[in-house]
């Protein structure tokens, strides 16, 4: 027990000790670890046209997270908050326009993207199911880095132009928002280094608010003069309300775009579980096993795909908050969760984030894109694939040729049924096919990782 009650010199396992208050403020830095990143994904998706709510996702990010917990005998300090890893496939649902995409309500659309999320999720329930019959080795031969690395790398470049055609509405405004995040990263310390998204956004709001009150606008995307900020989705909002649910629409299409993407995102899972086992000092990939945190990982991505919220993910950024406070009881993560389970219940907070300026979203995308792309190179030199090798370098080649040249994917018809591979899902299974069948494998799981950090997209 006296490492429970000397908090300078050894971690924390039992948050009790610190008394009720100490507690509830622990989970307040946990909650605003996540927030930023976790409010961003639904801003961007609409900007690509699709109405996700942030309510929507505020509340599965909460009930993924307690229900990832159970799964986990409730020993894993994680928190579940949105996928950037599915916003490629938010995008290409968004731009589809063939068969039966001609013309569709981007709300419908919206609702079948949602079902690519889910048969993504139940991936991870296969995945877990065979990692517990053959093993974690057996499986992630055929999920290498030299495949894995490529499609991360494309996740990000695919979208860059967004990013570029958001910061364009005001670029001086898009500079101060990247400036702010580049700053807290760089030389923040403590808990600023650990949020620099959050900062970034409501460091230039602030300066959005102070601008638009002296009579500064912004361009719209037709190239119309507007007001920097637009308040009158707040003024209308109540201060509570329940959520925008809906059910789920499954199609092929949608399945193809969305499931593949489960590849990159189980990957992130894998990293994210070795840097908080390495962190906490317990080996949650043995105990309570790989396979129980994929199921809860899994189930709560489906769950939040049924009823109209994006993917989520484990949260490297709360496992840098677990490095700050050297608190490691899953309690405080789990009050967290509550926090965004309550703030899911205001449309009004939801206006007040729907209000950001689109150039502030397209400076905070100019690094998150760009830094997706950063992640899936460390993911490759991480894991030293070795590029003189030819076997290495044809798989990398085609994955890349596959993602950038097949820009508006490939459309077949199965019967009456218009099917659509997206580029990123062509990109995956010519990788994944390759890597299968090509001899000369050179790489085995867990041998030549140097931080087990691989494919983390928590970390900015």
């Amino acid at each position: 027990m006296n490492e429970n009650k000397t908090p300078g010199a050894e971690p924390i396992r039992d948050a009790r000790v610190l008394g009720i208050p100490k507690m509830l403020i622990l989970g307040l830095q946990h909650m605003f670890a996540m927030f930023g990143a976790t409010v961003l994904v639904p801003i961007l998706v609409q900007g690509y046209g699709l109405p996700l709510s942030i309510q929507t996702t505020l509340f599965f990010a909460g009930i993924g997270t307690l229900f990832f917990h159970v799964c986990a005998k409730m020993q894993v300090p994680a928190f579940l908050g949105s996928s950037f890893a599915y916003l490629g496939g938010f995008a290409a649902v968004a731009a589809l326009d063939a068969g039966k995409y001609a013309g569709m309500d981007p709300a419908v659309k919206l609702q079948y993207a949602c079902g690519g999320i889910v048969v993504a999720g139940l991936l991870y329930v296969i995945l877990a199911a065979v990692i517990k019959l053959v093993g974690v080795k057996k499986v992630m031969r055929f999920l290498p880095p030299v495949v894995t690395g490529p499609i991360i790398i494309l996740i990000g470049l695919n979208l860059a132009p967004s990013a570029v055609t958001n910061a364009a509405t005001c670029w001086w405004l898009a500079i101060v928002a990247m400036a702010i995040i580049v700053a807290a990263n760089i030389w923040g310390k403590g808990m600023v280094k650990i949020i620099p998204i959050l900062l970034g956004v409501v460091g230039s709001y602030v300066v959005a608010l102070i601008a638009n009150a002296m009579g500064a606008t912004a361009l719209d995307s037709a190239g119309n003069v507007i007001p920097l900020i637009d308040f009158s989705g707040v003024v209308s909002s109540a201060p509570v309300g329940i959520q925008p649910f809906f059910l789920a629409k499954f199609d092929l299409t949608s399945i193809f775009v969305m499931a593949p993407i489960a590849i990159a995102a189980m990957m992130e899972h894998i990293g994210d579980m070795s840097a908080i086992s390495a962190t906490v000092g317990r080996n949650f990939i043995e105990n309570p096993g790989l396979h129980r945190t994929l199921i809860g990982d899994g189930i709560a991505t489906s769950l939040a795909g049924l009823f109209g919220g994006p993917a989520n993910t484990t949260y490297g950024e709360n496992t840098g908050v677990l490095v700050l406070s050297r608190v490691y009881d899953p309690k405080v993560v789990r009050l967290a969760a509550l926090y965004a389970v309550i703030l899911s219940f205001s449309p009004a907070f939801a206006a007040i984030v729907n209000s950001i300026p689109t150039a502030i979203i397209g400076g905070v995308s100019f690094i998150l894109y760009g830094m997706i792309s950063a992640i899936g190179v460390r993911n490759v030199v991480e894991n030293r694939v070795d590029f003189t090798n030819s076997r290495n370098l044809i798989i990398a080649a085609i994955i890349l040729v596959c993602g950038l040249g097949f820009s508006g994917g490939i459309t077949f018809t199965i019967g009456e049924i218009h099917v659509t591979l997206t580029n990123l899902a062509i990109a995956a299974i010519a990788g994944i096919v390759l890597n299968a069948i090509l001899p000369g494998k050179d790489y085995e799981f867990g041998a030549d990782v140097t931080e087990g950090r691989s494919g983390d997209f928590g970390r900015y």
